[in-house]
């Protein structure tokens, strides 16, 4: 189960989206819903991923966390985001406990991300400058997905949130 961080590691800077310190334990049941077989991974107290394993298809596996420990969920082959309750990330509150089932499934990916993981899945990355293809279209092959990338995309949006907040308080 995660730990809480030593001390030394508070000096830091933080990012927004880690765990937080609770002592409010939380049941939940983790449903594969997809055709993939899929990596779950807890966003430790530094904002880290920490891999708790793999669940095959169709199959569910029962977890202890906590309030406030954000979860994600990645297909373990193409490390491509599922989705989990229809969101990008798992952040359990009290209401969950031993609640409905916490459901990953394969998000709707537009034509174009689509055909990007089929090349990138059927060609070597060193072949990808030689397609005949626009360079741009080279380009978003070469940046596989992941899940730090993505960890920073969602702290920059609840980043401008909570300045949206500030600033229509102050008005």
């Amino acid at each position: 189960m995660p730990q809480l961080p030593e001390d030394g590691d508070r000096q830091q800077q933080l990012p927004l989206v880690r765990s937080l310190i609770s002592r409010v334990p939380i049941h939940v049941l983790f449903c594969n819903r997809s055709p993939r077989t899929v990596q779950l991974l807890w966003i430790n107290f530094q904002g880290q991923p920490v891999s708790y394993g793999l669940l095959k298809p169709q199959t569910a596996r029962r977890m202890n966390t906590y309030v406030g420990h954000p979860w994600m969920f990645r297909d373990a082959q193409t490390d491509d985001p599922m989705l989990v309750n229809n969101k990008e990330m798992y952040l359990p509150s009290a209401r969950d406990n031993n609640q409905a089932p916490v459901v990953i499934t394969l998000p709707v990916y537009s034509l174009r991300e689509r055909c990007l993981q089929v090349v990138r899945k059927l060609v070597c990355i060193e072949d990808f400058s030689r397609l005949e293809i626009a360079r741009t279209l080279q380009e978003d092959l070469s940046q596989k997905p992941n899940i730090q990338s993505d960890l920073r995309r969602i702290s920059k949006r609840v980043e401008q949130r909570l300045l949206q907040n500030r600033e229509a308080q102050n008005t």
